[in-house]
């Protein structure tokens, strides 16, 4: 289930949190923004709705690899994980935001 990690905001600056929808639970308190951002993109490799991925569900790009979607650019493909039957690309775009993008709607950008 990726989304299982999702960010909510606070009143401030450093209050960002990370929620954990399979546990129903912060993850991560007292962040910012960009800091919730990458631990909830970071905990998705890590675990599916059942608990921890196994090994062999996990993949990642290094160095990452420049990709585009429908011929846009999406951004750098930098890990996989296998969800659901098929292999799901963590894209990180623009600002450093991550997407989650199924591997048959991805393509490797030549040129960057």
């Amino acid at each position: 289930m990726v989304g299982r990690f999702n960010v909510r905001s606070g009143d401030g600056d450093q209050d960002w949190t990370v929620w954990d929808n399979a546990a129903n639970g912060n993850r991560g308190s007292g962040l910012t923004e960009e800091a919730a951002h990458k631990l909830a993109a970071d905990l998705e490799l890590q675990y599916d709705v059942y608990g921890p991925r196994s090994a062999d569900h996990n993949r990642r790009v290094d160095p990452p690899v420049a990709v585009e979607t429908a011929s846009q650019l999406a951004g750098w493909l930098d890990a996989w994980i296998f969800e659901q039957g098929t292999w799901v690309g963590r894209v990180r775009g623009p600002g450093g935001r991550v997407a989650w993008v199924p591997q048959a709607e991805l393509r490797r950008v030549e040129q960057f």
